[in-house]
């Protein structure tokens, strides 16, 4: 009966619309409206710029981490670390649900993937880091939040099962999952990419600026 309270907080959690929330508060728009007509960080890049791009991406970050430690709440889980991070897959995929089907907006959210890059680094810090690691270098490289997205998910399996070899049978087919989904929820973004149309965030515009000066 706790964990399905908690399950349902989780969810409420992730349910938070931060791009929504912020586009209508700040600037009386519902970005939903507006370029990708996504509910995430990415779209909030693009419409709003970086600073609120950035605001958004943190707090739904944090929607994932908060989500993972509802488990701590629970004495049980402290003491058992295989059930805690079995307990913590469910509540982290609850907030991702959220975020994706919010009831606090219609139903209509983002992706989840800043959700659930909070949930992994609430569970395993170093595979957040070195996934963090592969998305900011593709996004130095190309500008394109997707593509990032896309690569350092397909890499988050590859560390858990080969690279670390986590030995959590729930936890690999988790990490299987997780870059399923990812690459599900950007199909439109994938089909951009290869037509070449698919639009870059307003970052590094100096760097590029400098390279066409250049050539």
């Amino acid at each position: 009966m706790k964990e399905a309270l908690l399950i349902i907080l989780a969810y409420c959690i992730g349910s938070i619309p931060t791009a929504v929330w912020v586009s209508k508060y700040y600037f009386g728009i519902d970005i939903r409206e507006y370029g990708s007509g996504n509910a995430g960080a990415t779209n909030t890049f693009r419409v709003l710029g970086s600073k609120w791009g950035t605001l958004v991406m943190v707090i739904d970050v944090l929607k994932g981490l908060a989500a993972v430690k509802l488990a701590l709440l629970l004495p049980y889980y402290i003491e058992n670390d295989l059930a805690l991070t079995n307990f913590q897959i469910g509540l982290g995929m609850a907030a991702v649900l959220g975020h994706i089907f919010p009831i606090w907006a219609q139903f209509k959210g983002g992706k989840g993937v800043a959700t659930l890059f909070g949930l992994v680094i609430g569970i395993s810090p170093w595979t957040a880091l070195c996934c963090s690691g592969i998305f900011l270098l593709v996004l130095y490289l190309t500008r394109f939040v997707s593509l990032s997205s896309i690569l350092a998910s397909i890499a988050f399996p590859i560390f858990i099962l080969v690279i670390f070899n986590v030995d959590n049978h729930a936890y690999r087919v988790f990490a299987i999952v997780v870059a399923l989904l990812v690459i599900l929820t950007h199909q439109k973004n994938i089909s951009r990419l290869l037509k070449g149309s698919e639009s870059k965030v307003p970052i590094l515009k100096y760097r590029d600026r400098k390279r066409k000066m250049k050539s």
